[in-house]
C-alpha cells in the first residue's frame, strides 16, 4: 500500500514538474509566440505606443521658416526647435533634460513599476509590431510553432521570406527616421535615393537596420532579459507599495481545472489553471509564480484573466494592478507619504525650472569679456592707463552681424581705442576679437574699477549683450 502511495505521489510530482517546465522562463532556445487578445490594456498599449512613436517618424518632416523645424544639427553644433536655437554653450540644459528623464523613470518605477517597458519602450513597441505582422502572415501562436517545427517547403519559404522582408523594411524605415533627426529630412532622402550619403550616414543606417532587425525581430524578449539593465535595476527602485500586475493567491489558490458538472472534490480557488495569462505574456513569464524580472508591467495578463473570469461567472481582478501590501491586507500609503518618490518629484521640478529659466534667458547674443592678465595694465607715456580685453561674442541669430562696442564706468574720460571698428560676428558661431580701453591716470581713484561693456548689432540694434568686467590700474 505504501509503495502504491509513493508511486502515485511520484507521478503527481512528475506531472507538476512537466507542467512547470512547459511554462518556465524561456532562456532563448525557443521563440516565444505570445497570443494576442483584445482588452483594455491591449488597447491602452496600442494607443500609448503610437502616441509616443508616431511623432518619431513624422516630426522631422515639419518645416519652419524654410528649415527643418526640429533638428539636432551635430555638424553645425546646434539644436533647433522652431524659433529656439540651443548652441553648445547652453549644453547644461541638455544635462537637465537627461536628469528629468532619469528621475521620471525612477519616480514612475517606484510608483507603478516598469510601465515604461510595457507601454512605451522602443524594444516593446517594435517587437509588438513585428509579431503583429508575423501573426498576419504565419497565423496564430499554435500555427507559428507548427510552422517553425515543420520541414522546409515552398509555402514555409514564402511565408518566412515575406515576413523577414517586411521586418527589414520596418528596420530600414526606423534607421531613416532616426537619421533625419540629425540632418535635413528632405536632403537626406534625396542623397539616399541617389546613393550619395556620406560614409557615416551609411554606417548609421546599416547599424540601425541590423540592430532593429536582430533585437526586435529575432531576440525579442531575450533583449529585455539579458541586454537591458533596467530589468535588473528595478528591484532597487520598487518596494511593497509599488503598483504592478499581481496574482491574488488568497483568492486564486489552490488552482484546479474547471469542472463542468459542478462536482467538488476538494476546496478550489478561482484560478482554473488555463495558462491564458502565460500565453499572452510577451516575455513568457507566469505571473502566478510571483514577481519576476521578465515582467514588463504591460497588463496583458490582466486582460486575459478578466476574459476568463467573465466566461466562468467569476468576479474580475484575480490578476490586477495592485501593491504587494494591498494583496497581503496591509494598509496602502498614499503617494505623498512615499519619501523617495517625493525626492524624485522635487528634482524633476527643479530641473524643469532650470530649463524654463534657460530658455527664457537664451538671448540672441551672449558676451564674455576677459581682461588681459600679463600685464594687468600698461602705463602710457602721457600718464594714462591702458587695459587689454579679449571679447568672446556668440551670435545666436540666423544672420551675420557687425557689432559696435561701447563701455560705461565711473572713470571719466574712458576711451575705446579704434572704437569705429565694427567686428563681424558669424551666425550661430562664436567670434573672438580684442579691444583696448584707455583712461586718464588722474581720473582713476582705485586699483580695480568695474566697467560694463555692451556689444550691439549694427544691422539689428535689438540684438545686444552686456558684460561687467574690471579696469585695472596701479594701487592708489
Amino acid at each position: 500500500m505504501n509503495d502504491l502511495s509513493e508511486q502515485k505521489q511520484m507521478g503527481e510530482v512528475t506531472t507538476l514538474y512537466h507542467d512547470l517546465k512547459t511554462w518556465e522562463l524561456n532562456p532563448g532556445d525557443q521563440t516565444t509566440h505570445a497570443k494576442r487578445m483584445p482588452g483594455f490594456f491591449r488597447t491602452l498599449k496600442n494607443y500609448t505606443q503610437w502616441g509616443l512613436w508616431l511623432p518619431f517618424f513624422l516630426l522631422p518632416y515639419l518645416r519652419w521658416n524654410g528649415q527643418q523645424a526640429i533638428l539636432f544639427d551635430i555638424q553645425n553644433r546646434q539644436f533647433r526647435c522652431y524659433n529656439i536655437t540651443v548652441l553648445p554653450q547652453d549644453i547644461w540644459m541638455l544635462s537637465l533634460v537627461l536628469l528629468i528623464a532619469a528621475m521620471t523613470l525612477f519616480a514612475v518605477t517606484s510608483v507603478a513599476s516598469r510601465v515604461w517597458c510595457g507601454y512605451f519602450c522602443f524594444q516593446t513597441a517594435w517587437t509588438d509590431w513585428f509579431t503583429w505582422l508575423e501573426e498576419k502572415i504565419e497565423g496564430n501562436p499554435a500555427a507559428r510553432r507548427k510552422l517553425d517545427d515543420a520541414p522546409w517547403s515552398l509555402d514555409k519559404l514564402k511565408k518566412k521570406v515575406v515576413k523577414h522582408a517586411l521586418w527589414l523594411l520596418i528596420a530600414l524605415l526606423t534607421g531613416i527616421s532616426y537619421s533625419i533627426w540629425f540632418v535635413d529630412a528632405y536632403a537626406y532622402w534625396d542623397d539616399l535615393l541617389h546613393f550619395n550619403l556620406p560614409t557615416v550616414g551609411w554606417v548609421v543606417l546599416v547599424l540601425f537596420i541590423a540592430g532593429t532587425y536582430i533585437l526586435t525581430g529575432l531576440m525579442r524578449e531575450q533583449t529585455c532579459f539579458w541586454l537591458c539593465p533596467y530589468a535588473r535595476l528595478q528591484g532597487v527602485m520598487t518596494d511593497a507599495q509599488t503598483i504592478l500586475p499581481a496574482y491574488d493567491t488568497t483568492r486564486g489558490e489552490p488552482r484546479g481545472k474547471l469542472r463542468r458538472n459542478g462536482e467538488v472534490v476538494a476546496p478550489q480557488g478561482d484560478c482554473i489553471d488555463c495558462f491564458q495569462c502565460v500565453q499572452v505574456c510577451p516575455t513568457g513569464v507566469d505571473i502566478r509564480e510571483g514577481q519576476q524580472f521578465g515582467c514588463i508591467t504591460c497588463g496583458l495578463c490582466i486582460d486575459a484573466c478578466d476574459a476568463v473570469m467573465d466566461k466562468i461567472d467569476k468576479p474580475r481582478g484575480l490578476i490586477r494592478y495592485a501593491s504587494l501590501d494591498e494583496l497581503s491586507g496591509k494598509p496602502v500609503k498614499p503617494l505623498y507619504k512615499h519619501p523617495r518618490t517625493l525626492v524624485y518629484l522635487a528634482i524633476i521640478l527643479l530641473a524643469i525650472g532650470g530649463i524654463v529659466y534657460g530658455l527664457t534667458h537664451l538671448g540672441a547674443m551672449t558676451l564674455k569679456v576677459l581682461p588681459e592678465r600679463q600685464p594687468l595694465f600698461v602705463q602710457m607715456s602721457d600718464g594714462s592707463i591702458q587695459n587689454k580685453y579679449a571679447f568672446k561674442v556668440l551670435n545666436k541669430t540666423g544672420q551675420d552681424l557687425h557689432v559696435k562696442v561701447s563701455a560705461e564706468s565711473d572713470i571719466a574720460g574712458l576711451v575705446l581705442i579704434d572704437a569705429e571698428r565694427q567686428p563681424l560676428t558669424h551666425q550661430r558661431r562664436g567670434t573672438t576679437f580684442t579691444v583696448f580701453v584707455k583712461a586718464p591716470g588722474y581720473n582713476i581713484t582705485q586699483a580695480v574699477t568695474p566697467i560694463r561693456f555692451r556689444v550691439e548689432g549694427v544691422e539689428d540694434p535689438s540684438v545686444f549683450a552686456e558684460y561687467t568686467s574690471k579696469f585695472n590700474a596701479p594701487a592708489r
